[in-house]
């Protein structure tokens, strides 16, 4: 079977949403190419070393790619994304160059390509993020794992802002509580509530690829038993209490429905929030804080933040 692969050059700021809008297209995951990456001191705390080679990443800019079956509609269907990028100006979201190519390869070249970028990554104090293929031994008998495919996850779970709302699950969950995750994507921050103990995880997300990816990842990583998964627009319709709500989405989304947060979630619970560029920090602080929301934590990584805010 043939692939498309299809590349665009763009900037840090529109990494998430630019995913976003090739998992919609029916892209099977995104590689993100970063010059940051080459920067990084790549021996860290958790132990991971990395080994990467400079002329797979652009001298300006970052680069995301995705691959595409190459079918009667490929033409429509490019259209369509690079339309859908270019109207991310309307939301003040920086696409940079935005250059799109388009180039054509074969099955055994797409899986190669994926795998190359995929590597076990220890993301933080308990968890490591493992690809299906790869064999790994855990270092510690606490070390938690979850297993992704990229051939069939929205991402690998290893962006900065996947990460910070891991570290902030683990700073939150407690046993037996209930985790609403809005926007699941992949399912990793339901997987990880899961595997943290949480009672029950409520993973919801308006795209069907997203839900069905979900699905897979949640029967993958064996915690099917306690988190689900439905096709749901925000937290339209939610009225049943939760301890947490996590959201690893854009700013401007978080502000549609953080007032639903602060009805929902618990007094003392939290709600996390993940995917806001710096400039957008202080418009969603607000948005949480006038919904009953304290800001007990900013984090950031890189370029992004996230907020743990709790309920009063």
């Amino acid at each position: 079977m043939k692939w498309s692969e299809i590349s665009i050059l763009t900037t840090n700021e529109a990494v998430e949403p630019i995913s976003n809008i090739l998992h919609e297209a029916g892209a099977s995951g995104v590689v993100i190419e970063d010059p940051l990456e080459l920067e990084k001191e790549r021996e860290d705390q958790f132990g991971e070393i990395y080994q990467l080679n400079p002329d797979d990443y652009p001298e300006e800019g970052v680069i995301v790619k995705a691959y595409l079956p190459v079918n009667s509609f490929l033409g429509e269907t490019v259209d369509e994304i690079k339309e859908a990028i270019n109207n991310l100006i309307i939301y003040n979201i920086d696409i940079g160059l935005n250059k799109v190519s388009i180039s054509e390869v074969n099955e055994e070249e797409w899986a190669t390509a994926w795998k190359k970028y995929y590597n076990p990554v220890k993301i933080s104090e308990k968890f490591t993020i493992v690809p299906t293929w790869e064999e790994y031994t855990p270092v510690n008998t606490d070390e938690l794992i979850i297993e992704l495919d990229p051939g069939m996850a929205f991402g690998t779970g290893t962006h900065p802002t996947t990460v910070m709302c891991i570290q902030a699950l683990e700073r939150t969950v407690r046993a037996d509580d209930r985790v609403v995750d809005v926007g699941t994507g992949s399912g990793v921050l339901s997987i990880a509530a899961a595997k943290l103990g949480a009672g029950k995880v409520e993973a919801m997300d308006l795209d069907d690829v997203a839900v069905q990816v979900a699905k897979l990842n949640l029967k993958l990583n064996k915690v099917h038993d306690v988190a689900t998964i439905s096709q749901n627009n925000l937290l339209d319709g939610v009225a049943e209490g939760a301890d947490i709500v996590v959201a690893n989405i854009l700013a401007e989304v978080i502000l549609r429905f953080a007032d639903d947060a602060g009805k929902i979630v618990k007094s003392g619970g939290h709600f996390i929030t993940s995917g806001i560029i710096q400039q957008k920090k202080e418009v969603v602080k607000d948005a949480m804080i006038n919904a009953g929301f304290e800001i007990e934590e900013v984090m950031t990584m890189e370029d992004w933040v996230a907020i743990i805010g709790k309920k009063k």
